[in-house]
């Protein structure tokens, strides 16, 4: 089940909406930072604007970044335009950020129903396909989007087929789900409400089937090392300045393919 977008040597690290202490997540300022600190793995979401213009940005309202702004979908990318994440970083088009980031290699969280097939024409346009993890906590909308690819892209299971690997990979059937599902990865937190979801038996089983498991959200350095320890294949965390300390030290870093260029 491996894919060109997971041939970095691992464990890997994924910057969660780039890399700002200051609040300017998901804009070419938190990417371009995390790409300079040695990242070639980006974690980003998208949103669709009124008229179809896919968006860099996690909320479904601007509000909490930039202040005021309402919902994404409500507004035109004209109107977005003006807004500021933090006061003064305009949001980012996910076209931007492929285009002007094209060493990175990116993991897109799908936010909504037409981002899939907005994402899906931009990785045509672009020859993308090897750059980009398609992933969404809707297996629907990550499908879609995969549907309508002309070659392959790298994808993380959503909700329902995480749940589903959780409770059958005992049984032998995390590979077969896998390739029902169309995914390489699973994305998981350590644990869920009362549920320990990574334990050492279910990392084997994943990679008894040739599945990569990510961890989310790890900022604490213990946590970073006692999980890299325990052998996962990838980090997404906050604190990337202290994740590309840790990867460091273990002889993993930088991650290639980090450059970055304006289009």
């Amino acid at each position: 089940m491996s894919h060109p977008y997971f041939e970095t040597p691992g464990p890997l690290g994924f910057a969660h909406r780039g890399f700002s202490r200051d609040g300017f997540e998901n804009t070419m300022k938190a990417f371009r930072d995390a790409a300079a600190l040695g990242f070639g793995y980006l974690e980003t979401d998208v949103r669709t604007t009124r008229d179809g213009v896919l968006l860099a940005v996690h909320d479904a309202s601007l509000d909490r970044v930039a202040g005021s702004g309402g919902p994404v979908g409500s507004r035109s990318s004209r109107q977005i335009r003006e807004v500021r994440v933090g006061g003064s970083e305009p949001i980012p088009t996910f076209e931007e950020l492929l285009t002007q980031l094209p060493g990175a290699r990116l993991n897109v969280d799908i936010k909504d129903a037409a981002g899939s097939a907005e994402l899906a024409r931009l990785l045509e346009k672009h020859q993308a396909h090897d750059r980009v993890l398609v992933t969404s906590f809707s297996d629907r909308r990550r499908l879609a989007a995969l549907r309508r690819l002309s070659r392959p892209a790298a994808s993380s299971a959503g909700v329902v087929f995480t749940a589903l690997t959780v409770l059958l990979a005992p049984l032998g059937l995390a590979g077969v789900l896998a390739r029902l599902g169309r995914y390489q990865c699973l994305q998981v937190p350590e644990r869920q409400g009362q549920l320990a979801v990574l334990t050492p038996s279910f990392l084997r089983r994943c990679h008894r089937a040739g599945l990569q498991v990510h961890v989310w959200t790890v900022n604490e350095p213990a946590d970073m090392v006692r999980l890299l320890d325990m052998g996962v294949d990838g980090l997404v965390s906050d604190r990337a300045d202290l994740l590309a300390g840790i990867l460091g030290g273990r002889g993993v870093w930088p991650q290639q393919g980090t450059q970055a260029m304006d289009a």
